[in-house]
């Protein structure tokens, strides 16, 4: 099944999250001789890396990690039901290692792009696409790579075009976790939206107070279209102040192999805003999938909605947490049917499921992250070895560069 939400508050996750770490410099510690103490030498050159140094401009990012998850009601004692990447029992598990590769384009004159994601690990067998991949074996991926052409226009913020493989328009989650609150990802990310998406996006910044982007695309989480027909995705960015943003996405087309007419639509909002030390998020999804053969009873339209909620809260410079919360109405079973551990029809026609989830993100060490997470999940289902609900404790350690 899919880096965006609100453009404000995803690259104010990325700023904190996916920096680059600071470089130190070197001092001699010895005071200079008294006939020079008012001729200070000169600055040393500022610091580069081997990359800039022989490609000026682009700009190499990334992160590694790794974590270990726990469920006592895990299905075959291998799998916690209902998960993305902590999605094994009682594993060490080597999630990632991301190589971010930059070339930024300049909004204000005829310029061009590019930006492109390496994504080795455990995480990058479950957000491949379908209908055709980059041969980089199961734990491998290129989740990003597009090309944008930029027009400059009076706002001075430019016209872009982007051609490529894309990350989606929806939600606040995105495929690092480094860059989410939470460790895990919740269940909005996993269930009613698209991970990326291949295809054209049109995107403009009109001034400071609204934004905007349109996609045509192959369909959700598709290198190779599965029918004759494209999708279309778009939002609308709007920012009153400095402190709050809101997005609005909406997405309609056929999404079923071989299926022209049966589309998937709807849309979400996303809030944001920042209270003192405090931010707060709110997501609501509503979406339809017309009758098609992948439906439980493929004689009706399904219709799900979600809404979640996130609170972080820095405790220090070293020491944040995060609370989210996550409510999914399947009611039709259309987005949980056989995925990820929950039952398949008949025993899974529908069912309404949630979870609350608590992650302390410790910065303690230069350049690293470690997350420690408590997270409850409840079902309608008894899938759960058995039961309708499961508590889940987790560690991951990350290292960003």
């Amino acid at each position: 099944m899919r880096l965006q939400g609100s453009r404000l508050a995803r690259a104010a996750l990325v700023s904190i999250w996916l920096a680059a770490p600071g470089i130190l410099r070197a001092q001699s510690g010895a005071s200079p001789p008294a006939d020079s103490a008012a001729k200070k030498p000169d600055p040393p050159p500022p610091p580069v890396n081997h990359l800039e140094t022989t490609l000026a401009g682009f700009k190499l990012t990334g992160f590694a990690e790794a974590s270990y998850a726990y469920s006592g009601r895990s299905l075959g004692d291998t799998v916690i039901v209902g998960r993305l990447y902590d999605r094994f029992q009682n594993h060490f598990m080597l999630n990632a290692l991301a190589v971010v590769l930059d070339k930024p384009y300049d909004p204000g004159k005829v310029s061009a792009g590019f930006h492109t994601e390496l994504l080795l690990g455990q995480n990058a067998t479950l957000i491949k696409s379908d209908g055709g991949n980059f041969n980089l074996g199961a734990q491998g991926d290129i989740p990003h790579l597009y090309v944008t052409l930029n027009i400059p226009t009076a706002s001075g913020n430019g016209l872009q075009f982007k051609v490529g493989r894309i990350p989606t328009l929806m939600g606040l989650e995105v495929i690092e976790t480094v860059a989410n609150p939470n460790w895990s990802e919740g269940n909005q990310f996993i269930y009613v939206e698209n991970f990326t998406a291949l295809g054209v996006s049109v995107e403009t910044k009109f001034n400071n107070y609204v934004d905007v982007q349109f996609r045509v695309i192959n369909g959700w989480d598709l290198v190779h279209d599965n029918n004759n027909n494209k999708s279309l995705m778009g939002r609308l960015g709007i920012y009153p102040d400095a402190l709050t943003s809101v997005g609005i996405v909406g997405y309609w087309g056929p999404e079923e192999p071989g299926n022209n007419t049966a589309n998937r639509y709807g849309v979400e909002a996303l809030l944001w805003r920042k209270l003192g030390k405090a931010a707060v998020w709110v997501q609501g999804d509503y979406g339809t999938e017309q009758a098609n053969a992948a439906l439980p009873d493929p004689t009706q339209d399904a219709t799900w909605w979600a809404l979640g909620g996130w609170v972080t809260y820095d405790l220090s410079s070293s020491f944040g947490l995060a609370l989210r919360g996550d409510y999914i109405n399947d009611e039709n079973g259309a987005r949980t049917n056989g995925a990820f551990g929950y039952p398949a029809a008949p025993v899974n026609l529908g069912q309404k499921f949630g979870s609350a989830t608590a992650t302390l993100n410790i910065k303690a060490w230069p350049s690293a992250v470690l997350r420690p997470e408590l997270r409850y999940d409840r079902s309608t289902l008894a899938a759960f070895d058995g039961k309708k609900d499961q508590f889940t404790v987790a560690l991951a350690l990350a290292y960003l560069y």
